[in-house]
């Protein structure tokens, strides 16, 4: 099924979103200050190509072991530098991808995919996209840690 819905959303309109993300990467890695957006942005790529099966979680989820203020400061300086260099086409960008595949019905579950990565382009540094099974064992092991903290 993720096959057929990943397909779904590449020939809907999915493949114009996959060349933005691919534009903005380029363009981080030419401009040589972007350089520390690039794995953000290749990240999202692969997402946006593939939103079935793939999943968006932080880093800080992903590895709670791995914490640092000082990364996580100058994560959010690179977000708002993001936001106003390519964040925000980005993110327009899918939410108009999104609606119009809602207007044809059977693209409404693309649709509702695009719309979550259009929140994901607003700040999307420090970001990682692993399968869906990952993502649920790592936050269910943080819970089963937040749990036995308390």
């Amino acid at each position: 099924m993720r096959t057929v819905l990943n397909i779904l959303n590449f020939v809907l309109g999915g493949f114009a979103t996959t060349l933005g993300w691919l534009l903005a990467t380029l363009f981080s890695i030419i401009l040589i200050f972007t350089l520390p957006l690039t794995r953000s942005c290749w990240e999202i790529t692969k997402l946006s190509l593939l939103p079935y099966g793939n999943e968006s979680i932080h880093i800080d989820e992903l590895y709670p072991e791995n914490q640092n203020s000082l990364l996580n400061g100058a994560g959010t300086l690179l977000n708002i530098f993001w936001f106003i260099l390519f964040g925000w086409w980005l993110c327009l960008s899918h939410i108009f991808i999104g609606i119009v595949q809602c207007f044809t019905i059977i693209g409404i579950p693309v649709g509702i995919a695009n719309l979550k990565i259009a929140a994901i382009a607003l700040w999307p540094v420090g970001r990682r996209i692993v399968s869906v099974e990952v993502a649920r064992a790592a936050r269910e092991a943080n819970a089963r840690r937040r749990f036995n903290q308390a």
